[in-house]
């Protein structure tokens, strides 16, 4: 493929139009393109082989050639890569430069990061009203979806199940109040109700589908894409989580227009350096924080504090604060294990803070003497 008629293939009317080709990845992908390899775009990894949409249709490759040993650079859907025209088994020799990432962190005790998706530009995390709505997992989700460049959004799935309205709408400001900055969606995909918003949102660029086991993310997928293309498995009604109906991630065209990526049901959303979007889900802390006498306050003991004058007053939910320390604690932990300097400063940080809640006490015990 020369580059005048890759320049020509970033035309709506080409076959990887549907999947997000444009004249940016025409750009990135233009020395491949001198080598004579192929673009594509991964649509599932199984095994250190991937599916890819290309020009010709999908094909199946081998990863082996993209260092396999660290997970920040494995091939994971939604890459774009440089694929062989042919040959058997073809390889992927390069993905893309990516735009955005969603990464969690892994359990190994590295601490290493794992691509859930690539090149996403709206972060879709599913919520089923099905069962007690667990506001700081929704946080946590947040937070990954913030630092991953995308634009988050909370869908609350079988809104059905909530047929009062008074108390769905205390449930949607719930997570509202938690979810600053980001638009709240209410779903029943069973009956169509609320979907039209939802096709709009997604109608462009790649948008993946995050959330538990039994949210109703693979009817959410099917609903999107107009044909049961997700297998579909009911929820165990005693807490409404269900089995992982969908085992990888997929990459879908949707016939509306945009991208989709499905993904299997999370039980775990470790954070990974994701600084800069806990910061974003509690925006309102970070806000009150500026205004605290001392620039590092922990917002525990120390005086002035506008963090602690702001829940004192009823302005500030206790559990947000709660669920902020929380997630700042283990993100600095995550940090940590992989940057001697930021475990040198923590636990000079450590050291301080309990220094001065000691001194506390002793003042405390010495003016009940």
């Amino acid at each position: 493929m020369n580059l005048s008629s890759l320049s020509a293939s970033s035309d709506s009317a080409h076959p990887l139009a549907r999947f997000g080709w444009d004249e940016g990845w025409v750009s990135q992908f233009a020395p491949y393109a001198e080598q004579g390899f192929l673009p594509g775009r991964v649509v599932r990894v199984d095994r250190g082989q991937c599916d890819i949409a290309t020009a010709d249709g999908v094909v199946r490759a081998d990863t082996e050639f993209v260092v396999p040993r660290d997970p920040m650079k494995v091939v994971c859907t939604g890459d774009w890569v440089a694929v062989d025209p042919d040959g058997d088994p073809r390889y992927v020799r390069a993905y893309l430069p990516r735009r955005t990432a969603f990464v969690r962190s892994t359990s190994s005790k590295r601490s290493d990061g794992q691509i859930l998706a690539a090149n996403v530009d709206h972060a879709v995390v599913a919520v089923s009203l099905a069962v007690e709505v667990d506001l700081g997992r929704i946080e946590r989700f947040l937070a990954l979806a913030w630092e991953s460049g995308a634009q988050p959004v909370v869908v609350l799935t079988k809104a059905d199940l909530v047929p009062d309205p008074v108390t769905l709408a205390h449930l949607v400001q719930d997570v509202e109040t938690s979810a600053p900055g980001v638009p709240v969606l209410t779903v029943s995909a069973l009956h169509g109700e609320g979907l039209d918003v939802l096709v709009a949102l997604v109608g462009s660029g790649t948008s993946v589908l995050l959330g538990q086991s039994g949210a109703g993310k693979s009817t959410l997928a099917n609903a999107l894409a107009g044909a049961d293309v997700m297998d579909v498995q009911a929820a165990r009604d005693v807490d409404g989580k269900g089995r992982h109906t969908t085992t990888t991630r997929n990459l879908l065209a949707l016939p509306s227009g945009g991208v989709l990526i499905d993904t299997p049901g999370l039980r775990g959303v470790g954070l990974f350096d994701a600084e800069s979007g806990v910061g974003q889900v509690f925006s309102e802390i970070e806000e009150l924080a500026g205004r605290c006498r001392f620039h590092d306050c922990a917002h525990e003991t120390e005086p002035d504090c506008a963090v602690r004058s702001a829940v004192d007053n009823g302005e500030l939910p206790v559990r947000r604060l709660e669920s902020y320390r929380k997630l700042v604690r283990e993100n600095q932990w995550i940090v940590a294990k992989t940057d001697a300097r930021v475990r040198t400063e923590l636990r000079r940080d450590w050291k301080r803070k309990g220094a001065a809640g000691k001194a506390a006490m002793e003042a405390k015990r010495g003016r009940l003497q």
